[in-house]
Order: C-alpha cells, then sequence, then structure tokens
C-alpha cells in the first residue's frame, strides 16, 4: 500500500518518503513513527502507542518523542504551529490531519504458459515462483487455504530483497497435481521452485511445503505444520515466518554449493558472494580472510552491489569484534565504512542495515546501532539474525526482559542459524544481568559447546560459572578459553560486550579476577 498526502508519497514497504518524486531521507524511527500515524490517519495515535511500537516499551522522555515529531513535521513541510499534517493532542498524543489517498501496487501482467517460453535470463539474483497449493480431501471452506497460503508466502518473500518472486498472476496458472518442474521454470524463467499441499485430517490442517531447484530437479528445503481448525490463522503466519527464515538459509546455501562446482575464473558477483559466506560464518581468522577475499572479488566485479559490501562490513567486524589481527581500530572503522557504502547503494536490504547496526556496537554507540536494527527488522520482520542483534543491542543496554525476547524470536525463526552459539550466550548474559546466576551458566554452557562459539563465548561460561559459585566449571572454562586464546583478558571481553551500566561493568570484572583474568 502506498500513502498520498499534499505532494508526498509515503512508500512503507519500500521504507520511502519521496516529495514529487524526491527520495527524502529519514532516520529509522522517524521513518516508523511517520507510518504509525499515516496509517492510523482516521484516529489519534496515544503516546503510549508510540513507545509500544517504536521503542519496544522502554522508558522514553516526553523529549524524546517531541523530538523526533519535530523531525517528521520538518520532513513534510509542516511544524508545531500550524500543524497542518500532524496534530498534536495535548496530554494524550498525536493524529495525522492531512488528508491521504492510498493506491496498491499494479499487478504484474499475467503469463501464457502456450507461449512464452525460453532460457532463463541472466539474473543475478535467483527468482523463485510460488504455485497454488493442492488441497487434498474432499470439496470444502478450506479448499480456499490451497490459495491463501501461497499468497501469504508470496507476500512475505517480496521482502527479501536479494530474492526476485515472481507474481501470483503468474505463477497460480500452474495447477497441475504433480508439476512440471522443467516446463514451469522455463515459461517463468525462475531458478527455484516452491509448492505444497493442504489437507484436512478430522478436525486438524496439515500444510506441507518444499522448495526445489528447478537446474537439479532435487528438493533442498521441505517442511510440514499441522493445527486444529481454529488455529488456521496463527498456522498461515507461522509457516511465512518459517518459509522465510529457512530461505534466508537454505537458497544461499545452494547458491554456494553451485559455486564450488564452478570454474573460480568463471565466476561472476553473485557466486563470489555465497562462497564469502560460506566462510564467513566459520568464525576463524583464516576463514575470515578468505571470506574478505570473496567480497572484495565480488565488489570489484560489481560495484554496484551492495551485498558485497554488507560482507565486507561483516568480516572487518568479526577482525575488530575477535580481535583478530593487530589493527582492530582500523577493522572497525572499516566495518562502519563499507556498511554506509551498502546502504548508500541499496537503503531497503535488511543485511545492510543489519551491518550498519552492528558496526555501532564497535563504536560503543548502542542506541544508534539499534535504529538500524529495529529498521532492519521492519524491512524483514522474519529476519532471525536482525533478532538476535537487537537482542544483543537491549543485553548490552541492561533491558534484559526485551533482549531474551528478541533472542527467543531469533531461535524460534532460525533453530540451526550460524548465529545459534551467539543467540544462547545472549540470553545467558540477560540472565546474568537480572542476577540469575544459575540459569545464565546453564545457558552460557550450552552456548560455549554449539558450533561456531569462539573464545568470548567461553568467556560468558567462565563469567557465568563464577557468579554461581561453581569453581569447578569456571577453572574447565578458563583453561578452555586460554587454550583457544592464551592472552585473552578483560579489555577483549569489554571492547566487544561494552555494557552501558557500570555497576554491571565491576560485577563482570569482579568475577574474572577471581579467575585469573
Amino acid at each position: 500500500m502506498v500513502y498520498f498526502f499534499g505532494p508526498f508519497e509515503f512508500d512503507p514497504d519500500r521504507f520511502e518518503l519521496r516529495n514529487q518524486g524526491k527520495l527524502i531521507a529519514l532516520e529509522p524511527q522517524v521513518f516508523l513513527l511517520l507510518k504509525m500515524l499515516i496509517e492510523n490517519h482516521d484516529r489519534m495515535v496515544s503516546k503510549d502507542e508510540l513507545i509500544a511500537q517504536i521503542w519496544q516499551r522502554r522508558a522514553v522522555s516526553d523529549a524524546t518523542i517531541a523530538s523526533r515529531i519535530k523531525l517528521a513535521r520538518s520532513a513534510i513541510g509542516d511544524d508545531g504551529r500550524s500543524q497542518q499534517m500532524i496534530r498534536t493532542i495535548y496530554g494524550m498524543g498525536f493524529r495525522f490531519v492531512a488528508a491521504v489517498t492510498t493506491s496498491s501496487p499494479a499487478p504484474a501482467v499475467p503469463v501464457d504458459p502456450a507461449t512464452t517460453g525460453g532460457p532463463p535470463a541472466k539474473d543475478m539474483k535467483p527468482s523463485l515462483a510460488v504455485l497454488a497449493f493442492q488441497y487434498l480431501g474432499s470439496p470444502g471452506a478450506d479448499m480456499t487455504l490451497a490459495d491463501a497460503i501461497p499468497h501469504d508466502l508470496i507476500q512475505a518473500l517480496s521482502r527479501l530483497r536479494w530474492l526476485t518472486v515472481i507474481a501470483r498472476s503468474s505463477t497460480f496458472q500452474f495447477r497441475a497435481q504433480v508439476p512440471d518442474v522443467a516446463a514451469i521454470s522455463k515459461t517463468l524463467n525462475v531458478r527455484y521452485l516452491m509448492a505444497g499441499t493442504v489437507e484436512r485430517q478430522g478436525q486438524a490442517l496439515i500444510v506441507t511445503a518444499e522448495l526445489s531447484d528447478c537446474q537439479s530437479g532435487a528438493v533442498i528445503w521441505s517442511d510440514q505444520i499441522s493445527t486444529p481448525l481454529a488455529g488456521v490463522h496463527e498456522l498461515r503466519a507461522e509457516l511465512a515466518a518459517r518459509v522465510v527464515s529457512s530461505l534466508e538459509v537454505y537458497i544461499p546455501l545452494n547458491e554456494a554449493r553451485i559455486a564450488r562446482l564452478s570454474v573460480s575464473e568463471n565466476l561472476d558477483s553473485w557466486p563470489n558472494y555465497h562462497l564469502g559466506l560460506q566462510h564467513m560464518y566459520r568464525f576463524t581468522p583464516e576463514a575470515n580472510a578468505k571470506a574478505t577475499g570473496f567480497f572484495e572479488k565480488a565488489a570489484a566485479q560489481d560495484p554496484g552491489f551492495a551485498r558485497a559490501y554488507a560482507g565486507l562490513s561483516f568480516t572487518n567486524f568479526q577482525t575488530a569484534f575477535m580481535k583478530f589481527g593487530d589493527a582492530p581500530q582500523v577493522a572497525a572503522l572499516n566495518s562502519k565504512r563499507f556498511a554506509e557504502r551498502s546502504i548508500e547503494l541499496d537503503p531497503l536490504d535488511p543485511f545492510s542495515n543489519f551491518t550498519m547496526g552492528r558496526s555501532h556496537w564497535l563504536q560503543g554507540d548502542l542506541e544508534s546501532g539499534q535504529d538500524w536494527l529495529d529498521r532492519a527488522i521492519a524491512l524483514s520482520p522474519n529476519y532471525a539474525q536482525g533478532h538476535y542483534a537487537r537482542g544483543f543491542t537491549d543485553m548490552l543496554a541492561c533491558r534484559s526482559t526485551s533482549a531474551r525476547h528478541h533472542v527467543d524470536t531469533a531461535f524460534l525463526l532460525s533453530p540451526l542459524d550460524q548465529f545459534v552459539y551467539a543467540m544462547l550466550g545472549t540470553r545467558a548474559m540477560s540472565l546474568m544481568v537480572d542476577g540469575e546466576y544459575d540459569a545464565a551458566s546453564v545457558w552460557a554452557d550450552k552456548a560455549a559447546r554449539a558450533p561456531g562459539a569462539h573464545f568470548l563465548i567461553a568467556m560468558i561460561a567462565v563469567l557465568t560459572y563464577a557468579l554461581s559459585k561453581n569453581q569447578t566449571m569456571a577453572d574447565y572454562w578458563s583453561a578452555n578459553v586460554r587454550h583457544r586464546r592464551p592472552d585473552a583478558n578483560q579489555a577483549h571481553f569489554f571492547s566487544s560486550f561494552p555494557f552501558a551500566d557500570q555497576n554491571i561493568r565491576h560485577r563482570v570484572s569482579d568475577a574474572f579476577v577471581q579467575c585469573g583474568f
């Protein structure tokens, strides 16, 4: 949905505000505030609603809200005196009072399977067609779900900037009981195909979905969920979340596998980028250096490829965060520089916003980083790594309840994520902040034993076991840390975990001293 008022055009899906076609730059919180007011222009929006949606119920002063309102007014040519667009209802809230009209995006032109064909067009991004699902069983009211569920999936997947998703007006023309993957791929020029079934068994519904690589014909991912008939709407939301988060993992894995089978000299920017991802998530100095090399190749081959620069921001963040090499400060500056370049090229890419948010951690600027992570989640609500990073920020700011909420959301969305060790470690640290040391040590132990866990995660285990008075396990993990990183010390830990609360820092420092760090 696009909203029009005066000379302005507000597109929440694209995260854009335009004045007579000219893009207006907005801070993430200001954009979200405008979005909330415009979408609810038929009523007043209370301060409590704004705080709940934009600031996640954190303590926010009236001055902070007023400053965001002022910036929003300035962006649309309004001011506090005239209030022609945004009216203040004193002591209660705000209302968007300008006349608003709306329009939906134009539908794609249908494809005629009888006349369309030819080899798939060369496109750097992978492409996907979601077919209407097959309904299994006797005709009934549930049959509509065979169209409604894939429609939900198309809408959700269309938010992924790295994936081209074919419109339903084209894909729903293919309704064969057993889809001809090769023919559909040729007709729609797609690399991936998603199909599924909806089946009623008694008072339950069972939905199955599977993703195929059209080139090889292999199924690279599948899932099945069931629910009582009364939980249909929850099922639709859950399936959309599962599909989006799973495709964020499985399509890049498949793209990297294809790249590895190709001659390296013939690789273009897209496969080089995915080979970089494969090394990036191994969390070692050697793998991080290899990932950097692949991302540099991708950026050199396509200087306009935003995700290549986001990858460079990620690997430089790793270098600074993990203290790879002798120049972590230089890496921290590079992390922010590459994130900024990625945002310049594609401000709507969640991964770009994610890397920008994390780059602020290295400067100790948690609040600015949080705004970018909120934007990443707004752009892709099922972006597991965005939720994890948002939880990490809340943990450092000692907002433990919010931290656990975001980390739990991340884990539900992506239980096999490369950052599972970090999710577990963040949950442990949030419990430590609350003084729940026994529970914290349980989660920290899980984190330190998870794939990909590095010496800083083992230091969390040292810390939480020391605070829970379990010196035996604290000594065990201390030895583990020194084996992995003989020079590990408190400075390493605090530069990567810059707690906002000095009392927490003192508590952590005392525990490390107790263990010889």
